[in-house]
């Protein structure tokens, strides 16, 4: 939290770092459990819905609530979920392809 909320550092309390810690936690989980299981198009798409999180919150907190200047330690999680987001969505359409040439092997 040191690092992200740098602009207004007083707002930011221990329990809300421990929020944001187990946050973080929660969605690694998640994104490694889609590495395993990438066809999984339900789980692939809480994962895309948690890069999407992860941007609005960033960007949030840099232009509403000012709270974090753009900075490295903002810049790196908002230059990761924009990526992800973007390759996550090429993806889809390869997901999309594949369960319709499955469905159409089954027929």
């Amino acid at each position: 939290s040191e690092k992200l909320y740098t602009a207004s550092p007083g707002l930011v309390n221990g329990l809300q770092a421990r929020t944001f810690g187990v946050w973080t936690l929660l969605s690694s989980v998640i994104r490694c459990l889609c590495a395993i299981d990438i066809r999984n198009r339900t789980l692939y798409h809480i994962t895309l819905f948690t890069f999407f999180l992860a941007l609005v919150h960033f960007l949030s907190e840099v232009f509403i609530y000012h709270t974090a200047a753009l900075t490295i330690g903002v810049m790196a999680p908002l230059m990761v979920a924009s990526f992800s987001i973007m390759g996550m969505l090429i993806g889809l359409q390869y997901l999309e392809v594949e369960a319709l040439s499955q469905n159409k092997k089954k027929n």
